[in-house]
């Protein structure tokens, strides 16, 4: 297994070992030890799968009091997948980072409580899969606007389809300090 940080810390690309030949191939997609030796938590409470057509954008979502840790990879199909620092008093306050994920190259992204993510279809369709560390709390849930230029994200989805939510969401510099998680931990 090869992990590797990307430039927010904490946010890891991981590329697990592929073990093929002729018969198909296996690969572990997590495995408490090796993970915990990379930071990446023991306990995880939930898994989500989710399903979506081709030019679907999802997010940018986080939790404030619940903040969920995310190990994600695609089953099926390629999706750009975004990680913002969203984080008061950060060094890395307001960046972002977009990678491509599909289910051909087996990778996985680890996104760490705090941090805004989201996802785009890139693919006909998506199946998505995420641990989390915190479970879902849909009254605990908020969301940057996905295309905010303060991020200087490039998505290579011209006109996504959007839930209303997602369109609606604030900018980051509009966004209230109470409703952003702080640096270090805490609401």
């Amino acid at each position: 297994m090869k992990v590797t940080e990307l430039d927010l810390p904490g946010v890891l690309f991981i590329e697990p070992r592929l073990f093929g030949d002729a018969r198909g191939y296996f690969l572990e997609t997590y495995q408490e030890r090796r993970y915990s030796e990379y930071g990446i938590p023991t306990r995880f409470v939930q898994d989500n799968l989710s399903f979506s057509g081709k030019g679907i954008l999802r997010g940018l979502h986080y939790q404030l009091t619940q903040p969920q840790g995310k190990l994600v990879m695609v089953l099926q199909g390629e999706v750009f997948d975004v990680v913002a620092d969203i984080r008061r008093g950060s060094p890395t306050f307001g960046r972002a980072v977009g990678i491509v994920l599909s289910a051909s190259g087996h990778h996985q992204l680890y996104v760490p409580p705090g941090y805004a993510h989201g996802f785009a279809v890139l693919s006909d369709s998506a199946h998505f899969h995420y641990k989390c560390t915190d479970y879902y709390n849909p009254g605990d849930e908020y969301g940057i606007l996905w295309n905010d230029p303060d991020l200087g994200l490039t998505w290579p989805v011209p006109a996504p389809i959007l839930s209303d939510r997602d369109a609606a969401f604030p900018r980051l510099k509009d966004m209230p300090p109470k409703h952003l998680p702080m640096f270090g931990g805490g609401a």
